[in-house]
């Protein structure tokens, strides 16, 4: 592909942001070269500077479930922007989705909107310390919940892990009332609760853990952390961000049927608007500024324009058809490459309308299991992959996802060239 003005793009970015970028993996680093400058989206489609098209299996991260530009939802965008971008005051949208969303999904009898998941889950996070009064947190190794500080932590060997930050700039007193444990462990889970339960605010974990491969948890386990956290009078908080209105309108907790007490949401909601969102039992929710002492204030948040968008997509899906066209494309996508694949030390594993692509024998249920050398096969396959004009995450450990803008037969010829390209680096490997 001719990238000439994509190259000269991103030299010149260098050098007045950080990378070149806005976020760390936009920088293709992980997969070599430079990423691709996009000059707008259109359908299952990316276009880039050059006139380079691509069929985005990224999808933004997981905010498009409809596809880029989706017409229903430009329009009502387009109305809002004539009406102004943000006023600092509440407007009527921001309570209608809330209203959909708090009559849609059973854990969630209040809400409030902020603009992204982390500035979510770090609001919930002190929202479960002011209502127990208690410090502790607990999250899983290889679940993502933004880069607020105190869940800035990796793992390291033992039952559990305290303190230790996994970013430079972050004080070891900031995480040191964070605690970690791996996934899909129950004597761990057992084990961390009877010596520390008493002392937890709130566990948190994805609804299905996506940010570092995808990791889907077992209904035994889920429901071990729920009985749990109920039992040791601890907050059960999911992180939706990913999987909330993804999986469904109930999103993990309805998959699971596991209800927790808080959860966070963002990239859907927000309809490709930077949004996210915090809700929960009411009971726990009053404990917020204006009504209690847990303060969180915010001058976007309930923006009028990312309200209107997620409002427009969040009405589509209303209905369920969406969810189930996706879920069958999903289904009959992963089989066929998986067919196309077998016998190769290669898996597709998907759920919903998320996929992802591991170069190994056996799908991996936490971190841990994730082959280092698998990960470095994908990041080899990538650019050859782009230049056939396939778009995915710039990571081995990240997710693919696919729109209602996806067609059986763009998923069918993707297939083709997904597999004659992980043959390829497959044969590498063996």
């Amino acid at each position: 592909m001719n990238t000439k003005k994509s190259e000269k793009i991103y030299e010149s970015a260098c050098r007045v942001m950080p990378g070149g970028v806005n976020s760390p993996v936009r920088a293709f680093q992980s997969v070599g070269g430079n990423p691709r400058i996009i000059k707008k989206g259109e359908g299952a489609y990316l276009y880039d500077v050059d006139g380079n098209r691509y069929l985005d299996l990224c999808c933004s991260w997981g905010p498009l479930i409809l596809g880029h530009s989706d017409p229903d939802v430009i329009s009502a965008v387009k109305n809002q922007i004539d009406r102004g971008l943000t006023y600092g005051a509440s407007t009527e949208t921001e309570y209608r989705l809330a209203d959909f969303i708090v009559s849609k999904v059973e854990p969630v009898e209040s809400i409030r909107f902020v603009s992204s998941g982390t500035e979510a889950v770090m609001s919930a996070i002190r929202l479960a310390r002011g209502f127990t009064g208690r410090d502790l947190i607990l999250k899983f190794e290889g679940c993502y919940h933004g880069h607020s500080d105190h869940l800035l932590v990796k793992a390291g060997s033992g039952l559990a892990t305290f303190g230790q930050p996994s970013s430079a700039g972050v004080p070891e007193a900031i995480t040191s009332q964070t605690a970690v444990l791996p996934l899909n462990d129950d004597e761990a889970l057992s084990g961390f609760f009877k010596k520390n339960g008493d002392k937890l605010a709130a566990a948190i974990i994805e609804g299905v853990p996506a940010n570092n491969g995808l990791l889907i948890q077992s209904h035994e386990f889920m429901r071990m952390l729920r009985a749990l956290t109920q039992k040791y009078g601890a907050l059960l908080i999911m992180d939706e961000v990913i999987t909330g209105f993804r999986l469904g309108i109930g999103g993990a907790s309805a998959y699971y049927a596991v209800p927790p007490d808080l959860v966070t949401y963002g990239k859907i909601i927000g309809g490709g608007m930077p949004v996210g969102a915090f809700g929960g039992r009411a009971d726990i929710m009053k404990k917020l500024s204006p009504l209690g002492p847990v303060y969180q204030a915010g001058t976007l948040s309930g923006n009028p324009v990312a309200m209107t968008a997620g409002l427009a997509t969040l009405e589509k899906l209303a209905d369920g058809k969406i969810y189930a066209d996706l879920e069958e494309k999903n289904r009959l996508f992963v089989s066929k490459l998986n067919e196309k694949l077998d016998g190769w030390a290669v898996n597709l594993s998907g759920i919903a309308s998320i996929f992802w692509i591991v170069f190994q024998k056996e799908l991996p249920r936490a971190a841990d299991k994730i082959d280092p050398d698998g990960i470095a096969h994908f990041n080899r396959m990538h650019k050859v992959v782009l230049d056939d004009g396939i778009y995915l995450p710039p990571s081995g450990y990240e997710v693919c996802f696919i729109s209602s803008a996806h067609t059986e037969e763009m998923l069918d010829d993707a297939a083709e060239i997904l597999a004659k390209n992980i043959r390829n680096e497959a044969h590498r490997w063996e």
